[in-house]
């Protein structure tokens, strides 16, 4: 049997010099509880189906596990994911300037 990969969206700025290869990512899903963890993705030329990019689900992936790009999500929903994190971890980007 074949091990499913899951698609991943990699959150985590570029950084060449970090100390360890590691990227955060999110995982992207078909499936939704419909709680403001999920943000719907539609579905992008790259995926199969209607999905969702679950932020509660963040976890870091070690670069050599990365398979490959399969493609980019567009400007509005890449900044529905951001807004998601900040929610996630409760960031008011307006109380801190």
């Amino acid at each position: 049997m074949v091990a499913k990969v899951r698609p991943m969206l990699v959150v985590s700025r570029r950084d060449d010099n970090a100390p360890r290869a590691l990227s955060v990512c999110a995982p992207i899903t078909t499936s939704t509880r419909d709680s403001e963890y999920e943000v719907s993705i539609g579905k992008p030329k790259f995926l199969h189906e209607t999905s969702y990019v679950n932020v509660q689900g963040l976890q870091a992936i070690q670069h050599h596990e990365l398979k490959r790009m399969i493609g980019r999500l567009s400007d509005g929903d890449l900044q529905a994911v951001i807004n998601a994190i900040k929610w996630l971890f409760d960031i008011d980007t307006e109380a801190q300037r």
